[in-house]
Protein backbone atom coordinates (compact mmCIF):
# COMPACT_ATOMS: atom_id res chain seq x y z
CA UNK A 1 0.00 0.00 0.00
CA UNK A 2 1.33 3.45 -0.92
CA UNK A 3 2.38 5.52 2.06
CA UNK A 4 0.85 8.95 1.28
CA UNK A 5 -2.68 7.75 0.25
CA UNK A 6 -2.78 5.35 3.20
CA UNK A 7 -1.95 7.98 5.82
CA UNK A 8 -4.10 10.64 4.10
CA UNK A 9 -7.08 8.28 4.32
CA UNK A 10 -6.43 7.66 8.01
CA UNK A 11 -6.19 11.40 8.75
CA UNK A 12 -9.32 12.44 6.84
CA UNK A 13 -11.43 9.59 8.21
CA UNK A 14 -13.83 10.89 10.84
CA UNK A 15 -14.40 8.90 14.00
CA UNK A 16 -17.59 8.86 16.02
CA UNK A 17 -16.20 10.93 18.88
CA UNK A 18 -15.02 13.66 16.50
CA UNK A 19 -18.49 15.06 15.80
CA UNK A 20 -17.45 18.71 15.41
CA UNK A 21 -14.78 17.96 12.81
CA UNK A 22 -17.14 15.69 10.89
CA UNK A 23 -19.74 18.47 10.86
CA UNK A 24 -17.16 20.97 9.58
CA UNK A 25 -16.11 18.56 6.84
CA UNK A 26 -19.72 18.06 5.74
CA UNK A 27 -20.33 21.81 5.67
CA UNK A 28 -17.20 22.39 3.59
CA UNK A 29 -18.16 19.74 1.04
CA UNK A 30 -21.76 21.02 1.01
CA UNK A 31 -20.60 24.60 0.46
CA UNK A 32 -18.50 23.65 -2.56
CA UNK A 33 -21.30 21.42 -3.87
CA UNK A 34 -23.93 24.15 -3.60
CA UNK A 35 -21.62 26.78 -5.09
CA UNK A 36 -20.65 24.63 -8.08
CA UNK A 37 -24.23 23.48 -8.71
CA UNK A 38 -25.51 27.06 -8.54
CA UNK A 39 -22.81 28.26 -10.93
CA UNK A 40 -23.60 25.53 -13.45
CA UNK A 41 -27.36 26.14 -13.31
CA UNK A 42 -27.08 29.94 -13.59
CA UNK A 43 -24.65 29.80 -16.52
CA UNK A 44 -26.81 27.22 -18.30
CA UNK A 45 -29.94 29.31 -17.79
CA UNK A 46 -28.20 32.41 -19.12
CA UNK A 47 -26.99 30.44 -22.14
CA UNK A 48 -30.55 29.28 -22.69
CA UNK A 49 -31.91 32.82 -22.44
CA UNK A 50 -29.36 34.07 -24.95
CA UNK A 51 -30.11 31.24 -27.40
CA UNK A 52 -33.86 31.57 -26.96
CA UNK A 53 -33.77 35.33 -27.50
CA UNK A 54 -31.56 34.92 -30.55
CA UNK A 55 -33.86 32.31 -32.09
CA UNK A 56 -36.99 34.38 -31.46
CA UNK A 57 -35.43 37.59 -32.73
CA UNK A 58 -34.14 35.86 -35.87
CA UNK A 59 -37.43 34.06 -36.31
CA UNK A 60 -39.44 37.28 -36.21
CA UNK A 61 -37.14 39.28 -38.53
CA UNK A 62 -34.61 38.66 -41.28
CA UNK A 63 -30.89 38.18 -40.73
CA UNK A 64 -30.11 41.12 -43.03
CA UNK A 65 -32.47 44.00 -43.84
CA UNK A 66 -32.09 46.27 -46.87
CA UNK A 67 -33.88 49.64 -46.79
CA UNK A 68 -33.28 53.16 -48.08
CA UNK A 69 -32.18 56.25 -46.21
CA UNK A 70 -34.74 58.85 -45.09
CA UNK A 71 -37.58 56.30 -45.22
CA UNK A 72 -37.75 56.25 -49.01
CA UNK A 73 -39.51 53.29 -50.58
CA UNK A 74 -37.83 50.66 -52.75
CA UNK A 75 -39.68 50.67 -56.06
CA UNK A 76 -37.62 47.87 -57.65
CA UNK A 77 -37.35 45.08 -55.05
CA UNK A 78 -36.91 42.37 -57.70
CA UNK A 79 -33.82 44.14 -59.07
CA UNK A 80 -32.33 44.38 -55.58
CA UNK A 81 -32.87 40.65 -54.94
CA UNK A 82 -31.49 39.57 -58.34
CA UNK A 83 -28.43 41.81 -57.93
CA UNK A 84 -27.57 40.45 -54.49
CA UNK A 85 -28.12 36.83 -55.54
CA UNK A 86 -25.51 37.32 -58.25
CA UNK A 87 -23.01 38.48 -55.63
CA UNK A 88 -23.44 35.64 -53.11
CA UNK A 89 -25.00 32.20 -52.86
CA UNK A 90 -25.48 32.53 -49.10
CA UNK A 91 -29.05 33.85 -49.44
CA UNK A 92 -31.59 31.16 -48.53
CA UNK A 93 -34.73 33.28 -48.38
CA UNK A 94 -36.06 36.80 -48.82
CA UNK A 95 -39.27 38.76 -48.52
CA UNK A 96 -40.24 42.38 -49.25
CA UNK A 97 -42.17 44.22 -46.54
CA UNK A 98 -43.90 47.46 -45.66
CA UNK A 99 -43.37 48.76 -42.14
CA UNK A 100 -45.30 51.64 -40.64
CA UNK A 101 -47.05 52.85 -37.50
CA UNK A 102 -50.83 53.01 -37.57
CA UNK A 103 -53.93 53.36 -35.41
CA UNK A 104 -56.11 50.29 -34.99
CA UNK A 105 -59.67 50.30 -33.69
CA UNK A 106 -62.21 47.68 -32.72
CA UNK A 107 -65.48 48.80 -31.13
CA UNK A 108 -64.40 51.26 -28.43
CA UNK A 109 -60.82 50.00 -28.13
CA UNK A 110 -58.08 51.93 -29.93
CA UNK A 111 -54.32 51.38 -29.97
CA UNK A 112 -51.21 52.59 -31.76
CA UNK A 113 -49.34 49.65 -33.28
CA UNK A 114 -46.94 48.61 -36.03
CA UNK A 115 -48.38 47.42 -39.32
CA UNK A 116 -46.41 45.03 -41.48
CA UNK A 117 -47.38 44.46 -45.07
CA UNK A 118 -45.93 41.18 -46.35
CA UNK A 119 -45.98 38.82 -49.29
CA UNK A 120 -47.55 35.63 -47.83
CA UNK A 121 -45.61 33.35 -50.18
CA UNK A 122 -42.10 34.59 -49.40
CA UNK A 123 -42.89 35.65 -45.82
CA UNK A 124 -43.25 32.00 -44.78
CA UNK A 125 -39.68 31.30 -45.93
CA UNK A 126 -38.17 33.98 -43.68
CA UNK A 127 -40.44 34.41 -40.65
CA UNK A 128 -41.76 31.97 -38.03
CA UNK A 129 -45.03 33.84 -37.39
CA UNK A 130 -47.03 31.81 -39.98
CA UNK A 131 -46.08 28.70 -37.96
CA UNK A 132 -47.10 30.30 -34.66
CA UNK A 133 -50.81 30.73 -35.39
CA UNK A 134 -52.85 29.73 -32.34
CA UNK A 135 -56.29 30.65 -33.68
CA UNK A 136 -57.58 30.86 -37.24
CA UNK A 137 -55.21 30.68 -40.22
CA UNK A 138 -52.46 32.75 -41.77
CA UNK A 139 -54.61 33.94 -44.66
CA UNK A 140 -54.33 37.60 -45.54
CA UNK A 141 -56.13 37.96 -48.85
CA UNK A 142 -57.30 41.43 -49.85
CA UNK A 143 -58.69 42.60 -46.51
CA UNK A 144 -57.35 40.02 -44.05
CA UNK A 145 -55.24 40.84 -40.98
CA UNK A 146 -53.34 38.66 -38.51
CA UNK A 147 -52.86 39.98 -34.96
CA UNK A 148 -50.63 39.12 -32.03
CA UNK A 149 -52.48 37.44 -29.18
CA UNK A 150 -51.90 40.27 -26.66
CA UNK A 151 -52.97 42.86 -29.22
CA UNK A 152 -56.12 40.86 -29.99
CA UNK A 153 -56.90 40.57 -26.27
CA UNK A 154 -56.44 44.31 -25.79
CA UNK A 155 -58.80 45.09 -28.65
CA UNK A 156 -61.27 42.36 -27.72
CA UNK A 157 -61.00 41.06 -31.28
CA UNK A 158 -61.70 37.50 -32.36
CA UNK A 159 -61.52 35.52 -35.59
CA UNK A 160 -63.99 36.99 -38.11
CA UNK A 161 -64.29 40.38 -36.40
CA UNK A 162 -63.90 43.54 -38.45
CA UNK A 163 -61.33 46.08 -37.32
CA UNK A 164 -60.43 49.49 -38.68
CA UNK A 165 -56.88 50.62 -39.40
CA UNK A 166 -55.90 54.17 -40.25
CA UNK A 167 -52.64 55.89 -41.11
CA UNK A 168 -51.89 59.40 -39.83
CA UNK A 169 -49.13 59.73 -42.45
CA UNK A 170 -51.28 59.46 -45.58
CA UNK A 171 -54.77 60.45 -46.64
CA UNK A 172 -56.76 63.11 -48.43
CA UNK A 173 -55.69 66.73 -48.16
CA UNK A 174 -58.53 69.17 -47.52
CA UNK A 175 -58.69 72.86 -46.59
CA UNK A 176 -59.23 71.70 -43.03
CA UNK A 177 -56.19 69.44 -42.95
CA UNK A 178 -55.30 65.83 -43.75
CA UNK A 179 -58.00 63.19 -43.46
CA UNK A 180 -56.20 59.93 -42.56
CA UNK A 181 -56.55 56.91 -44.81
CA UNK A 182 -58.81 54.23 -43.36
CA UNK A 183 -59.44 50.62 -44.18
CA UNK A 184 -61.57 47.88 -42.69
CA UNK A 185 -59.96 44.45 -42.30
CA UNK A 186 -61.21 41.09 -41.11
CA UNK A 187 -59.25 39.19 -38.47
CA UNK A 188 -58.12 35.94 -40.11
CA UNK A 189 -55.62 34.68 -37.56
CA UNK A 190 -54.02 35.26 -34.15
CA UNK A 191 -50.39 34.33 -33.48
CA UNK A 192 -48.10 33.86 -30.50
CA UNK A 193 -44.45 34.50 -31.42
CA UNK A 194 -43.27 33.93 -27.84
CA UNK A 195 -42.18 37.56 -27.34
CA UNK A 196 -44.43 40.09 -25.66
CA UNK A 197 -43.26 43.06 -27.74
CA UNK A 198 -44.19 41.29 -30.98
CA UNK A 199 -47.44 39.83 -29.71
CA UNK A 200 -48.63 43.18 -28.36
CA UNK A 201 -47.61 45.55 -31.16
CA UNK A 202 -47.69 43.76 -34.54
CA UNK A 203 -50.52 43.47 -37.07
CA UNK A 204 -49.84 41.80 -40.42
CA UNK A 205 -51.62 42.47 -43.72
CA UNK A 206 -50.81 41.79 -47.36
CA UNK A 207 -48.56 44.08 -49.40
CA UNK A 208 -51.49 45.28 -51.51
CA UNK A 209 -53.54 46.18 -48.43
CA UNK A 210 -50.64 48.16 -46.97
CA UNK A 211 -49.97 49.89 -50.29
CA UNK A 212 -53.58 50.94 -50.66
CA UNK A 213 -53.63 52.28 -47.12
CA UNK A 214 -50.41 54.27 -47.49
CA UNK A 215 -50.87 55.17 -51.18
CA UNK A 216 -47.43 53.90 -52.20
CA UNK A 217 -46.19 51.64 -55.00
CA UNK A 218 -42.95 50.26 -53.56
CA UNK A 219 -41.94 48.56 -50.31
CA UNK A 220 -40.22 49.76 -47.16
CA UNK A 221 -37.47 47.16 -47.33
CA UNK A 222 -36.41 43.58 -48.02
CA UNK A 223 -35.49 40.94 -45.44
CA UNK A 224 -32.89 38.28 -46.26
CA UNK A 225 -32.09 35.01 -44.51
CA UNK A 226 -28.60 33.58 -44.95
CA UNK A 227 -26.99 30.18 -44.40
CA UNK A 228 -24.63 31.20 -41.59
CA UNK A 229 -26.16 33.81 -39.28
CA UNK A 230 -22.72 34.73 -37.86
CA UNK A 231 -21.56 35.96 -41.28
CA UNK A 232 -24.26 38.61 -41.35
CA UNK A 233 -21.82 41.48 -40.78
CA UNK A 234 -19.48 40.33 -43.53
CA UNK A 235 -22.33 39.91 -46.02
CA UNK A 236 -23.79 43.29 -44.99
CA UNK A 237 -20.58 44.98 -46.14
CA UNK A 238 -20.77 43.13 -49.47
CA UNK A 239 -24.40 44.20 -49.89
CA UNK A 240 -23.51 47.85 -49.23
CA UNK A 241 -20.65 47.79 -51.75
CA UNK A 242 -22.92 46.16 -54.33
CA UNK A 243 -26.01 48.37 -53.94
CA UNK A 244 -24.36 51.65 -52.93
CA UNK A 245 -26.20 54.81 -51.93
CA UNK A 246 -29.09 55.39 -51.11
CA UNK A 247 -29.50 51.81 -49.91
CA UNK A 248 -28.99 51.04 -46.24
CA UNK A 249 -28.04 47.57 -44.96
CA UNK A 250 -28.48 46.41 -41.37
CA UNK A 251 -28.10 42.99 -39.76
CA UNK A 252 -29.37 41.24 -36.66
CA UNK A 253 -26.01 41.51 -34.86
CA UNK A 254 -25.84 45.30 -35.08
CA UNK A 255 -29.53 45.82 -34.36
CA UNK A 256 -29.38 43.72 -31.15
CA UNK A 257 -25.78 44.45 -30.17
CA UNK A 258 -26.60 46.13 -26.86
CA UNK A 259 -28.98 43.37 -25.79
CA UNK A 260 -26.53 40.51 -26.32
CA UNK A 261 -23.63 42.55 -24.88
CA UNK A 262 -25.68 43.09 -21.72
CA UNK A 263 -26.39 39.35 -21.48
CA UNK A 264 -22.69 38.49 -21.81
CA UNK A 265 -21.74 41.08 -19.20
CA UNK A 266 -24.39 39.73 -16.84
CA UNK A 267 -23.09 36.19 -17.35
CA UNK A 268 -19.52 37.22 -16.47
CA UNK A 269 -20.76 39.19 -13.44
CA UNK A 270 -22.82 36.28 -12.13
CA UNK A 271 -19.85 33.94 -12.59
CA UNK A 272 -17.61 36.22 -10.50
CA UNK A 273 -20.22 36.72 -7.77
CA UNK A 274 -21.12 33.05 -7.46
CA UNK A 275 -17.46 32.04 -7.49
CA UNK A 276 -17.19 33.84 -4.17
CA UNK A 277 -19.52 31.20 -2.71
CA UNK A 278 -17.09 28.52 -3.83
CA UNK A 279 -14.19 30.60 -2.49
CA UNK A 280 -15.73 30.80 0.98
CA UNK A 281 -16.44 27.08 0.98
CA UNK A 282 -12.92 26.34 -0.27
CA UNK A 283 -11.33 28.22 2.60
CA UNK A 284 -13.37 26.10 4.98
CA UNK A 285 -11.05 23.34 3.82
CA UNK A 286 -8.19 25.38 5.30
CA UNK A 287 -9.86 25.35 8.71
CA UNK A 288 -10.47 21.59 8.49
CA UNK A 289 -6.85 20.84 7.64
CA UNK A 290 -5.53 23.20 10.32
CA UNK A 291 -7.76 21.37 12.81
CA UNK A 292 -6.41 18.03 11.61
CA UNK A 293 -2.82 19.29 11.90
CA UNK A 294 -3.51 20.40 15.48
CA UNK A 295 -5.13 17.06 16.34
CA UNK A 296 -2.47 14.97 14.62
CA UNK A 297 0.62 16.88 15.80
CA UNK A 298 1.94 13.86 17.72
CA UNK A 299 1.33 11.49 14.79
CA UNK A 300 3.08 13.90 12.40
CA UNK A 301 6.06 14.09 14.76
CA UNK A 302 6.26 10.29 14.93
CA UNK A 303 6.07 9.96 11.15
CA UNK A 304 8.89 12.48 10.71
CA UNK A 305 10.94 10.74 13.40
CA UNK A 306 10.51 7.47 11.48
CA UNK A 307 11.91 9.09 8.34
CA UNK A 308 8.94 10.74 6.57
CA UNK A 309 10.17 13.81 4.72
CA UNK A 310 8.51 17.22 4.78
CA UNK A 311 7.39 16.70 1.16
CA UNK A 312 5.59 13.47 2.07
CA UNK A 313 3.85 15.11 5.04
CA UNK A 314 2.83 17.99 2.78
CA UNK A 315 1.59 15.51 0.17
CA UNK A 316 -0.61 13.81 2.80
CA UNK A 317 -2.50 17.02 3.61
CA UNK A 318 -2.63 18.17 0.00
CA UNK A 319 -4.28 14.86 -0.87
CA UNK A 320 -6.80 15.33 1.95
CA UNK A 321 -7.71 18.80 0.68
CA UNK A 322 -7.91 17.57 -2.92
CA UNK A 323 -10.25 14.79 -1.82
CA UNK A 324 -12.63 17.18 -0.05
CA UNK A 325 -12.56 19.75 -2.88
CA UNK A 326 -12.73 17.16 -5.64
CA UNK A 327 -15.62 15.30 -4.03
CA UNK A 328 -17.57 18.54 -3.49
CA UNK A 329 -16.87 19.71 -7.05
CA UNK A 330 -17.90 16.38 -8.61
CA UNK A 331 -21.06 16.24 -6.55
CA UNK A 332 -21.89 19.85 -7.45
CA UNK A 333 -21.41 19.22 -11.17
CA UNK A 334 -23.65 16.14 -10.96
CA UNK A 335 -26.41 17.97 -9.08
CA UNK A 336 -26.11 20.96 -11.44
CA UNK A 337 -26.46 18.70 -14.47
CA UNK A 338 -29.52 16.99 -12.99
CA UNK A 339 -31.20 20.33 -12.20
CA UNK A 340 -30.46 21.69 -15.69
CA UNK A 341 -31.83 18.53 -17.29
CA UNK A 342 -35.02 18.76 -15.22
CA UNK A 343 -35.46 22.48 -16.01
CA UNK A 344 -34.94 21.87 -19.70
CA UNK A 345 -37.25 18.87 -19.94
CA UNK A 346 -40.19 19.87 -17.76
CA UNK A 347 -39.94 23.72 -17.92
CA UNK A 348 -41.67 24.05 -14.54
CA UNK A 349 -40.52 27.66 -13.99
CA UNK A 350 -42.63 30.28 -15.80
CA UNK A 351 -41.77 33.94 -16.32
CA UNK A 352 -44.05 36.95 -16.89
CA UNK A 353 -43.75 37.54 -20.62
CA UNK A 354 -44.73 41.21 -20.29
CA UNK A 355 -41.59 41.78 -18.20
CA UNK A 356 -39.17 39.41 -19.94
CA UNK A 357 -38.85 38.51 -23.61
CA UNK A 358 -39.63 34.89 -22.78
CA UNK A 359 -42.36 33.03 -20.91
CA UNK A 360 -40.45 29.89 -19.82
CA UNK A 361 -37.04 29.57 -18.20
CA UNK A 362 -34.79 28.12 -20.93
CA UNK A 363 -31.69 26.01 -20.29
CA UNK A 364 -28.76 25.29 -22.57
CA UNK A 365 -25.89 23.29 -21.09
CA UNK A 366 -22.43 23.83 -22.55
CA UNK A 367 -19.54 21.49 -21.80
CA UNK A 368 -17.17 24.48 -21.65
CA UNK A 369 -19.10 25.94 -18.69
CA UNK A 370 -18.89 22.66 -16.79
CA UNK A 371 -15.14 22.42 -17.47
CA UNK A 372 -14.45 26.04 -16.44
CA UNK A 373 -16.53 25.78 -13.26
CA UNK A 374 -15.03 22.41 -12.32
CA UNK A 375 -11.44 23.57 -12.87
CA UNK A 376 -12.04 26.86 -11.02
CA UNK A 377 -13.59 25.13 -7.99
CA UNK A 378 -10.85 22.50 -7.91
CA UNK A 379 -8.07 25.12 -8.12
CA UNK A 380 -9.62 27.17 -5.32
CA UNK A 381 -9.84 24.04 -3.18
CA UNK A 382 -6.22 23.17 -3.96
CA UNK A 383 -4.99 26.68 -3.12
CA UNK A 384 -6.84 26.53 0.20
CA UNK A 385 -4.87 23.38 1.20
CA UNK A 386 -1.40 24.82 0.63
CA UNK A 387 -1.01 26.75 3.91
CA UNK A 388 -2.01 23.95 6.35
CA UNK A 389 0.00 21.42 4.33
CA UNK A 390 3.13 23.59 4.49
CA UNK A 391 2.58 24.14 8.20
CA UNK A 392 2.38 20.40 8.80
CA UNK A 393 5.51 19.73 6.73
CA UNK A 394 7.57 22.21 8.80
CA UNK A 395 6.72 20.72 12.21
CA UNK A 396 9.79 19.79 14.24
CA UNK A 397 9.37 16.12 15.25
CA UNK A 398 11.09 16.55 18.63
CA UNK A 399 8.97 19.56 19.59
CA UNK A 400 5.80 17.90 18.28
CA UNK A 401 6.31 14.74 20.40
CA UNK A 402 7.48 16.71 23.47
CA UNK A 403 4.48 19.06 23.41
CA UNK A 404 2.07 16.16 23.08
Amino acid sequence: MRFIPFVAKRFIRVKRREFFRSLTTVFSISGITIGVATLVVVLSVMNGMEDDLRNKILGASGHIIVTKFYGETIDNPDWVVDTLKKVTSAIVGYTPFIYTKILIKHNNATDGIILRGVDPKTFKEVNIIPKKIISGKFELGENGVVLGNYLADGLGAHIGDTIEISSPYSGIKTPFGLIPSRKECIVRGIFDAGMYEINATIAIVSLNTARNLLHIKGVTGIEFNIKNIYKAQQLSKEFILTLGYPYRVRNWINMNKNLFAALKLEKVTMFIILTLIVLVAAFNITSILIMIVSEKTREIGILKALGATGKKIMGIFLLDGIFVGGFGTSLGLSIGYALCWALGKYKFISLPSDVYFIDKLPVHMQISDFIIVGISAFLLSFIATIYPARRASKLDPVEAIRNE
